[in-house]
């Protein structure tokens, strides 16, 4: 059963510069993670993810490098989001969001 806390107005001002920095952590790690992923999945050593503009690689291609990163973005992000409010919480007795 989920209870409803209501979030003064004062920890949403003060939590912003905890998720901008959590923002930025996990942009950085979210790009590492998917470096690594690719050059696993993808054949040849040090090959990099293909770009939109890249004419040698196919669509198909483009798309799924496309995919798999958004994908890996959002995950990371959700995880460093979800521990900064926990963080936040513990520290300040509130609860960040909603």
């Amino acid at each position: 059963m989920r209870t409803e806390e209501h979030t003064s107005t004062s920890a949403q001002i003060l939590y912003r510069p905890v998720g901008l920095a959590g923002s930025i952590v996990a942009g950085v790690v979210a790009g590492q993670v998917f470096k690594q992923v690719w050059k696993r999945a993808s054949a040849g050593e040090g090959a990099d993810a293909p770009k939109a503009l890249e004419s040698e690689y196919p669509m198909g291609e483009i798309l799924l490098a496309s995919a798999v990163q958004g994908a890996i973005f959002a995950a990371v992000k959700a995880g460093v989001d979800r521990g900064g409010a926990r963080l936040f919480q513990r520290w300040t007795g509130e609860w960040p969001g909603d």
